[in-house]
């Protein structure tokens, strides 16, 4: 409060009633809030190398808007076996292409996963029935190039902010799948306050648990133009 000025990456045409209330004094009733400038979206474009990304070589193959990404952040790209046999089943049942960031569990003492063995995560046989549909990529993706990239048509984010600038800025539409901080209510928002993303149904008493028939339900809807 003490403040002159607050920058923040944030976009005034998609959060009007919140920069309003603060403004108003709303937040904080009695005292005069510092003025914000919302100076975003604030994003970092590098230049492509010379040597596409084999993620994007694979997405070169694929039709426009066709593919659905799975990534969920650079510390929440791990889950148990029981989850990641979950969102397997979900993308298979779904019949939509695919290209999903598995990442493997973090070791002792860091928040940040490791490169992920497939084949011991996912179900017997889901490589092999999913190869002509699908990429599971077990290490770090390029995840702004690939929502730029045509074939992208679908986003199952954790909805860190810069995962919802960075979808957003392309016009990818989000099937949000929050795991911890504000990412709960980013995803509210995503889903009733802007309008830009299908709802799913996040166990949160099961750690953020999400069933098969739950997702294959919201890819569904992402993918295929549904109602949401």
């Amino acid at each position: 409060m003490e403040a002159a000025a607050i920058v923040v990456n944030a976009v005034a045409e998609l959060e009007p009633p919140v920069l309003a209330a603060i403004a108003e004094g709303r937040c904080v009733p009695g005292r005069r809030a510092p003025t914000i400038y919302p100076i975003g979206p604030v994003l970092s474009f590098k230049p492509p190398g010379d040597q596409p990304h084999e993620c994007l070589r694979w997405l070169d193959a694929q039709p426009p808007a066709s593919v659905v990404l799975l990534c969920f952040g650079s510390m929440g790209g791990s889950f148990p076996s029981p989850q990641v046999r979950e969102i397997a089943d979900g993308l298979e049942r779904s019949g939509y292409r695919f290209l999903w960031v598995l990442r493997g569990p973090p070791p002792a003492g860091s928040p940040y996963p490791t490169d992920a063995d497939a084949q011991e995560l996912l179900p017997e046989g889901f490589l092999e029935r999913t190869k002509d549909r699908g990429l599971v990529w077990p290490k770090w993706a390029p995840q702004k190039d690939i929502l730029e990239h045509p074939a992208a048509g679908g986003f199952v984010t954790h909805c860190g902010w810069n995962s919802i600038l960075e979808s957003l800025w392309h016009g990818v539409p989000m099937a949000p799948r929050p795991l911890y901080a504000e990412q709960h209510l980013n995803a509210f928002e995503l889903v009733s306050v802007m309008g830009v993303a299908v709802s799913m149904e996040v166990d949160r008493k099961r750690g953020n648990f999400v069933e098969a028939a739950e997702l294959e339900r919201a890819v569904r809807s992402l993918m295929g133009g549904g109602s949401e």
